[in-house]
């Protein structure tokens, strides 16, 4: 099974949130894996990737080594669509295409990390949710309790829909928050949003620790 984590924009916990999702499906007894489909901002590796091991507890795989858990990987922190004309090439698509096919052909579970928020542009008007779409991949968003997240959660949900692209969950990342009263309505809003309009979802809170 794979699915695709994105978030309700940059900087939300997205790295750490896909490393949860894979302990947790660990500790269910099931083999899995993380990639990252774009990783711009790095040279050579992806420092998101990393992160994913810490917070599994284990080591590079052979997958890593590989590079198959990281295909595209671009040097400035931007969109990819960016980072692929400042780097001057073209994300191989057919190249990360492969990638996630082999992967999935050796584990229960891929868990691909997405570039930044859905509507972020690949290439061109080429979009993160044009990706998903032409893959059918179901998606995991992951959110969080800053100040105007409820906006751009449902934003990211409406856009999502609209696409008729499955929504298997929406996790909550607890580590940036910072104010209980919004954050305490926050986690209450988007479970009642949810259970009235996207039913089959399921809505969890991530832990701000790595078990």
């Amino acid at each position: 099974m794979k699915y695709f984590v994105t978030g309700i924009g940059t900087d939300v916990g997205k790295s750490w949130a896909t490393g949860w999702l894979a302990r947790r499906f660990m500790k269910e007894g099931k083999s899995v894996i993380t990639q990252k489909f774009i990783q711009t901002g790095n040279l050579g590796y992806s420092e998101d990737i990393d992160v994913h091991r810490q917070i599994m507890g284990i080591e590079k795989t052979q997958e890593d080594v590989e590079m198959l858990t990281a295909p595209e990987i671009f040097t400035y922190p931007c969109s990819p669509d960016l980072a692929a004309r400042i780097d001057g090439r073209e994300i191989d698509f057919a190249k990360i295409e492969k990638s996630t096919e082999i992967l999935e052909s050796r584990y229960d579970v891929v868990l691909i990390e997405g570039a930044g928020g859905i509507m972020v542009p690949l290439k061109g008007e080429y979009l993160t949710i044009d990706y998903i779409k032409e893959k059918n991949l179901p998606v995991i968003v992951v959110t969080n309790g800053q100040l105007g997240s409820i906006n751009h959660t449902l934003l990211t949900l409406y856009a999502i829909k609209q696409y008729g692209i499955d929504i298997a969950e929406v996790v909550y990342n607890h580590h940036f928050d910072k104010d209980t009263v919004i954050c305490t309505d926050t986690i209450k809003y988007l479970k009642d949003y949810l259970r009235k309009n996207f039913p089959t979802a399921c809505f969890r809170e991530m832990s701000t620790q790595t078990s």
